[in-house]
């Protein structure tokens, strides 16, 4: 059975940036507000941070819902794992994720970096100096017959398409400019070429593009 390579609910604003400038340990997103940004998905039936009962249905409880299904490997890059640049100082960072990762799978870090791979409940971070073509190959490897899904940030989605390896897409676009940024496109049209496409508008404001390999 194939295994694909799928992005999920991976998030930018009107102007195709995956997050501001300026990350660090008190902003994740840079100076993009992620209320703002992932607040279509916060509202869902399903988002698992939910405390309270309620929340929308429809297409944005479906996706929310589906982040998960038969995913048995995640790819991320470096700035998705935290703020860090160079080699690692501090091996007590694990992560913005706490204990209870959203992962429940292997878990492999693109880095130039070497560090000690670790576990956090059912997630284990491996860190690997890898080209796209041999990180999948390891995910694959790892998620044992299912499939593998890339999690960003733009710029390792971007390697990742330039490479001809991602199968699916999902971006939510959010309604919101950020101006500067990493940023995944000038345009959605950049992809039409070697995808389908459906555009799905949201009652929460967001706008599905929803893409897959012609």
């Amino acid at each position: 059975m194939s295994q694909l390579l799928k992005v999920q609910n991976f998030n930018v604003s009107s102007d195709g940036f995956g997050a501001g400038e300026g990350q660090s340990l008190e902003r994740p997103f840079g100076h993009a507000d992620p209320g703002t940004m992932f607040a279509w998905a916060g509202a869902t039936a399903s988002w698992p941070n939910r405390t309270e009962p309620g929340g929308s249905r429809g297409l944005d409880d479906y996706l929310t819902r589906d982040f998960a299904h038969n995913i048995g490997a995640e790819i991320m890059g470096r700035n998705k794992f935290g703020p860090q640049r160079g080699p690692w100082t501090d091996h007590d960072w694990l992560g913005w994720w706490g204990d209870d990762t959203p992962f429940h799978t292997p878990v492999f870090v693109l880095t130039h970096h070497a560090r000690p791979s670790f576990t956090l409940g059912d997630t284990t971070f491996h860190f690997v100096d890898a080209d796209p073509a041999s990180a999948l190959a390891l995910a694959r490897e790892a998620a044992a017959g299912k499939d593998v899904r890339l999690g960003g940030g733009a710029a390792t989605i971007r390697e990742f398409l330039d490479a001809d390896l991602v199968d699916t897409l999902h971006v939510a676009v959010s309604p919101v400019e950020l101006g500067s940024g990493s940023r995944l496109w000038e345009s959605p049209d950049e992809l039409r070429d070697r995808f389908h496409v459906d555009v799905v508008p949201s009652p929460s404001g967001v706008v599905h593009h929803l893409f897959w390999r012609r």
